[in-house]
């Protein structure tokens, strides 16, 4: 299972804690991988590799993040602390307990920041930003009330009063807004910068996996497979740009197993931001009607750890609706890297 915080109840090993909460035997073993925003797609990769390894013919597979719940963090004193103020790190976000040395290789920015830098490089718009916002809400809430029941497990939530309440829509999809909601809005992370909270991810919970096996297992179990693993490439890039590490790692990827980007029917690329995701899709010369179909992650959100999973997830059950043939799913990573995977279907 893929997670990226890990300073909260998602410490010790949370993979091998939801085996053991799942009811599994002790015999089964977990483990948690972090890469950052990619985390639940690199658990998925490596479960794939894995399995055409010969360690192993079944993996359950995913990510999990509580963003919610991610406590504020003190550093360790060797000694008693002295009087005086303390420095708290917010474990949801960003940097902490930042390292001096890398901060002479690169600035130490935020996430937003790189998206504003993202949208100055690449010469991409508020207002372009703005309706590409706007479409993913209006997107993720036709899905909503549609298709997307066939992929989500309701998950009952104990109240203070009365009965659990079963949560089975997501939240944050506001396909109500509008582009004039959104052109109101203030920058968010630099006074004249361009990327607001409504061209944004949010910050969410979630959980997401899948199940992973040979051919040959799951026609012996009389299961059917929606897709094939393909094959999967990480790239770096330069961490003052990171939400351009889903171009190189789908270009690496596409040159490794010889596809071409026409040769692409449906793709899922993580919004963590309007300003990164629109760049990608110039650079890639990607066709806006078969990226993100049903949303994105500014509607959705991006619990970091799940959002990796949770694209293959769509990506897959959209390509069985439409019988697509190929598709492909990339994030951007923090600190400056991209993620992604390729699937065919069977």
């Amino acid at each position: 299972m893929g997670c990226a915080n890990q300073a909260g109840e998602d410490n010790r090993n949370i993979a091998r804690m939801a085996a053991l909460l799942a009811g599994l035997p002790f015999s089964v073993p977990g483990a948690t991988v972090n890469r950052l925003c990619a985390s639940g797609l690199e658990a998925i990769n490596i479960a794939a590799r894995a399995i055409l390894a010969g360690e192993g013919e079944v993996y359950v597979a995913g990510g999990v993040e509580s963003m919610s719940r991610a406590p504020f963090s003190l550093p360790k004193a060797s000694t008693g602390y002295a009087f005086g103020n303390l420095t708290a790190y917010d474990t949801a976000l960003g940097w902490r307990y930042p390292n001096k040395r890398l901060a002479a290789l690169f600035p130490l920015e935020g996430m937003g920041e790189t998206a504003d830098n993202v949208a100055s490089k690449y010469a991409v718009s508020r207002a372009d930003q703005d309706a590409y916002a706007l479409e993913s809400h209006r997107r993720a809430g036709k899905a909503r009330d549609s298709v997307f029941s066939e992929e989500i497990v309701p998950i009952p939530v104990p109240q203070k009063k009365g009965k659990p309440v079963d949560y089975a829509r997501d939240e944050t999809v506001r396909d109500d807004t509008s582009l004039e909601k959104l052109t109101g809005l203030k920058p968010a992370f630099r006074k004249d910068g361009s990327v607001t909270a409504g061209n944004s991810s949010t910050l969410n919970d979630g959980a997401s996996a899948v199940l992973l096996m040979e051919a040959q297992k799951a026609a012996a179990l009389g299961l059917k497979p929606f897709a094939r693993w393909v094959g999967s490439a990480s790239a770096g890039v330069e961490p003052s740009y990171m939400g351009m590490g889903p171009v190189a790692a789908i270009n690496k990827m596409t040159a490794r197993i010889g596809w071409k980007m026409g040769e692409v029917d449906l793709m899922e690329l993580n919004e963590a931001f309007a300003a990164q995701s629109l760049a990608c899709q110039r650079e890639l010369g990607l066709d806006p009607a078969r990226l993100n179909v049903n949303g994105g992650a500014i509607a959705l959100g991006h619990p970091l750890g799940s959002s990796g999973c949770r694209i293959v997830v769509t990506l897959l059950h959209e390509m069985r609706r439409r019988k697509a043939k190929r598709g492909v799913a990339a994030l951007c990573i923090g600190v400056g890297q991209g993620l992604a995977s390729a699937w065919e279907s069977v």
